[in-house]
């Protein structure tokens, strides 16, 4: 929860989007109890078994060789007693009345719990298992991460409390969707800082106004917008302060805008009577009707010295005298709102609660012990990542999950194939990828929300084909292109991708998803060789797509080809051509037998074998 009063809506315009590589070669501290109850709902409805354990597997791979954090998971330890009395008054509020219920005392937990510490449990053993850092808080996990994030032992905390900046955390991600183009929706103190004026002080005065996880009640009567308010006039150092004294009953006086104590040092508490002056009922400006019924006043001077113009609605005079009273009415509306406010903090009972307040501000949260690992920092955290104890968590989720063992390996992949790039980058030993495999090639870049990636081939050696244990539905039809888009659907338990695996005739070839950056550090030969690949096939594409139009132009321009297809519109437009030329063509045929049947009529006519009345008859009749 955190602090109360719908804190992340006001944080909310204050919140950045960043892309996949956000997190990559950063460490970030991890809220193990958020991963737990994050999807509580929606995996209750799929009835998943033990989907604590289905969340953290799948998330931790996701974590490590997706976005290519070091996750550092904190678990709660003790509960302080004002956490357990607000768990039960937060049980028990909508059926009977908090205040008859019995104090927890120190040390003593809910027993609706219990069950969760089981489930803490069992994650804790499974990211041993995993190899990742595990620490304990010595209270809330939250305040650790917080503290890991203000000294710079990680670079940001994963939890959904918004109490992490009370205990002093820097950047804070608050939410992961990992199948968009900017799945972290992260908050960072300086932006909040730079957007509201406020502080560390001043969220926990506002923690404190509108309640948190200590106290869910708060102060009666103030909201998120008055306790917002009132932290905004005071400085960091002045907020806590002025807390106290107003719950000592010692009010201070409101003077205007106050940004700090000094800003309200003693005024003469004379009430300065407000002034009135007469003003003109038809123009609205200092004078009388009467006056200014014959010559305009000052404010209202026009050319033809007609009188004063009729003021409009909703008309306000801006006279020395007018924005003085307005001033003093607005001074006096805020001294209402101040004591108003003030006098609903005074009516609590040790307001403001010290133990809270030492709780928030404290900076030894933790003993900074890696669990399974016996590491005692003394003058610092010592964390530190091992490898996977692979076939021990393979047996391990056979026992609490309906999995197959190769199912699990399958799963397992894509973390063990970024171990083996990040130990190649830094030892570029001979080895193969769990035992079985070495790096073969490049296949192709992939493209998956606009974020791109090389997929691997990893070809089976020859020593270890007798002994296939990741099986998979086998791909032979694979495309050949270098780049390829792809889009998946959202899961709600954030499964990893499955591995292809590709046989070839007697050879096995697996084809994983990998950071560019990485596979480049570890074969960086490799990456040379795929890109010259790329640039001489693209070259080779381009001299062929050239000749190919120049063909193609040649044919056009060519009075007998055949067999290029027009458009409908050419189509039309050379048929409705042809149909011309025809009708042309047969127009001057017509005229051209009509001239020679005259002239044949006239070479008759002239012909001296006829009398010369006859041709004279026939020339004019």
């Amino acid at each position: 929860m955190g602090v109360g009063g719908k804190f992340w809506d006001l944080l909310k315009p204050y919140a950045r989007f960043e892309g996949l590589d956000f997190l990559r070669d950063k460490r970030v501290a991890v809220d193990l109890s958020y991963w737990i109850v994050q999807h509580e709902t929606a995996i209750k409805k799929n009835s998943v078994p033990k989907p604590h354990l289905r969340l953290t597997f799948f998330r931790t791979i996701n974590l490590f060789a997706k976005f290519g954090a070091f996750p550092v998971f904190v678990v709660d330890g003790t509960p302080s007693p004002l956490k357990s009395q607000a768990r039960l008054a937060r049980f028990y509020r909508f059926t009977i009345d908090s205040s008859t219920l019995p104090v927890a005392e120190e040390g003593i937990l809910v027993e609706r719990n219990q069950t969760f510490l089981k489930c803490v449990q069992e994650c804790v053993e499974l990211l041993e298992l995993f190899g990742m850092p595990v620490l304990k808080a010595k209270g809330e996990a939250e305040a650790l991460c917080a503290q890991l994030n203000s000294e710079g032992y990680v670079d940001a905390c994963i939890t959904a409390d918004s109490d992490a900046f009370l205990f002093g955390a820097k950047c804070v991600v608050k939410c992961i969707r990992p199948n968009t183009k900017e799945p972290f929706e992260c908050y960072c103190i300086s932006d909040i800082e730079a957007g509201l004026g406020l502080k560390r002080k001043h969220l926990i005065a506002m923690s404190l106004l509108i309640g948190n996880d200590h106290d869910l009640n708060g102060v009666q009567g103030i909201g998120l917008d008055t306790a917002l308010q009132f932290v905004q006039n005071f400085s960091e150092d002045e907020i806590l302060n002025i807390l106290h004294k107003i719950g000592n009953g010692d009010i201070p006086q409101y003077w205007g805008d106050i940004k700090s104590t000094e800003d309200a040092v003693s005024h003469s508490d004379e009430s300065m009577p407000m002034v009135k002056s007469s003003h003109c009922s038809f123009c609205g400006h200092p004078g009388t009707k009467r006056a200014h019924f014959k010559f305009s006043c000052e404010y209202c001077i026009n050319d033809n010295n007609e009188g004063c113009l009729k003021k409009p609605d909703g008309f306000k005079c801006n006279c020395s005298l007018c924005n003085k009273n307005r001033k003093e009415k607005e001074q006096k509306k805020h001294e209402t709102w101040w004591i108003k406010v003030c006098s609903k903090i005074a009516l609590e009972t040790n307001f403001p609660n010290d133990e809270i307040v030492t709780m928030y501000l404290c900076e030894n949260n933790g003993t900074f012990t890696v669990m399974g690992g016996g590491i005692i920092a003394t003058d610092g955290p010592s964390i530190s990542w091992g490898s996977p104890m692979t076939e021990m968590l393979v047996d391990f989720l056979v026992y609490h999950q309906p999995w197959q063992p190769s199912y699990i390996r399958q799963k397992m992949l894509p973390m063990l194939s970024t171990i083996y790039l990040r130990e190649m980058a830094t030892n570029p030993v001979q080895t193969l990828l769990c035992g079985q495999y070495e790096f073969d090639s490049i296949r192709r870049v992939k493209i998956r929300y606009g974020h791109q990636s090389y997929v691997v081939k990893w070809k089976k050696a020859a020593s270890a084909i007798s002994g296939v244990k990741y099986t998979a539905p086998v791909d032979s039809d694979l495309h050949l292109e270098e780049f390829m888009e792809v889009d998946e659907p959202n899961d709600l338990l954030d499964e990893s991708s499955n591995p292809q695996i590709h046989v070839d005739g007697d050879c096995w070839f697996l084809l994983t998803d990998e950071n560019m950056k990485l596979v480049h550090s570890a074969f960086p030969k490799k990456v040379d060789h795929f890109l010259q690949e790329n640039e001489r096939r693209e070259l080779k594409r381009k001299r062929t797509s050239s000749l190919r139009s120049e063909e193609s132009n040649g044919k056009l321009e060519s009075p007998k080809s055949k067999g290029v297809q027009l458009s409908i519109t050419e189509f039309y437009r050379s048929a409705k051509v042809q149909s011309q030329e025809k009708s042309g063509a047969d127009l001057a045929k017509d005229s051209n037998c009509q001239v020679d049947r005259i002239s044949k009529e006239n070479r008759r006519v002239s012909s001296p074998n006829l009398s010369k009345s006859a041709r004279r008859r026939l020339l004019f009749n």
